[in-house]
């Protein structure tokens, strides 16, 4: 965690990447619940929302972590970093988790191929996110070069 820049200038952008991912994941699960409903909790129907497959089960987990990474880009700070990175890795191993089981009876959250990369490729630009969006004190502002060793300069006089 050292290597974390802080107060890096496009914190703001990669803040917003993440908000908009928030939004993404929140509006499909929420299409998702009403695509779904009256279908079983962990049906493996050809349910679709957004263009993903889904079933009640999948849209309810992705309504809580969308309405968590929507809260973290609201809430900001590091908060936001902290939600931002966690979160990404729980995408990252759901996309992973998501392409060991899918041809299996383990697939109880009705995914496919699309949700699979769908998953990775929003959990890679939310670790982003989080690597760059950590926030801290404000810097005093130092010259260019201030830290580099150069030759010395001889004394005047």
């Amino acid at each position: 965690m050292a290597h974390i820049p802080i107060n890096h200038p496009l914190r703001p952008f990669w803040r917003a990447v993440s908000g908009l991912c928030g939004v993404f994941i929140l509006a499909f699960g929420i299409m998702g619940v009403m695509a779904s409903a009256g279908e079983e909790f962990f049906s493996r129907e050809s349910i679709w929302a957004l263009w993903l497959k889904t079933n009640m089960a999948f849209s309810l987990l992705s309504i809580l972590l969308g309405a968590i990474l929507v809260a973290g880009y609201v809430i900001g700070g590091d908060i936001s970093h902290w939600i931002n990175y966690y979160g990404s890795w729980v995408l990252l191993a759901g996309g992973l988790a998501g392409i060991a089981v899918m041809r299996t009876d383990l697939n109880i959250l009705n995914w496919s191929m699309v949700n699979a990369i769908v998953s990775l490729v929003l959990g890679t630009l939310i670790l982003t996110a989080g690597l760059y969006d950590k926030a801290g004190p404000p810097e005093p502002a130092r010259p260019k070069g201030a830290l580099r060793p150069g030759p010395a300069t001889p004394a005047k006089g």
